[in-house]
């Protein structure tokens, strides 16, 4: 359970990993393929990946997207926020991402990051919340699911873990976080109806 927890946190963190990938450019040409292929090709290419390796490629390419806001004022709040979050200054990042929230509503990662602030806090219902709101800005926002389930998970609600597991897998198939999730919840589950 705790390696599991710990490579989902992986997950929810990989926005700020992503960005500082997405934002050191390795070549000109590679950029601009990155540029030309849309999240639905991505996704479908996630969907049908085998390998864990190639899935987290494609997942990271998935992120470094997610991450484009469009605005250099949102990029800064969105960077200064990664940077309170990985120094536990809860309050200030919360300002911050809630300013990101306001000026700019339609952007789900601003709502995806401030739900993973929320639960470092172990404030569930607040997280519960943004998670609720970025999975409506994107459906197939796997870390959302992911953060979700690990909730749900925590707080005892292991049958609506297990079906928001299923729901990652259904996006990301070879997500090994997913599978342990699913196989352990199974075992779990299924060790109580007997």
């Amino acid at each position: 359970m705790r390696s599991m927890l710990a490579a989902v946190l992986l997950v929810l963190a990989a926005p700020t990993t992503a960005l500082a990938q997405a934002q050191t450019p390795a070549d000109e040409d590679q950029a601009e393929e990155r540029q030309a292929i849309t999240l639905d090709d991505l996704f479908t290419d996630l969907k049908r990946q085998t390998s864990a390796a190639g899935a987290n490629r494609i997942a990271r390419q998935i992120w470094a997207k997610w991450n484009l806001s469009g605005s250099a004022s949102i990029d800064l709040l969105m960077n200064w926020a990664g940077e309170a979050i990985r120094k536990k200054e809860y309050v200030v990042a919360e300002d911050l991402l809630t300013q990101v929230t306001v000026l700019a509503p339609e952007y789900s990662e601003a709502w995806n990051r401030r739900a993973t602030m929320y639960y470092l806090k172990s404030d569930f219902g607040h997280s519960i919340a943004d998670i609720e709101r970025t999975l409506q800005l994107e459906p197939r926002h796997f870390g959302a699911l992911s953060g979700l389930a690990v909730i749900l998970q925590r707080t005892g609600l292991e049958q609506k873990a297990l079906a928001t597991w299923y729901r990652v897998l259904a996006i990301y198939p070879a997500n090994e976080s997913a599978q342990e999730a699913v196989i352990e919840l199974e075992e779990k589950l299924s060790g109580q109806s007997l």
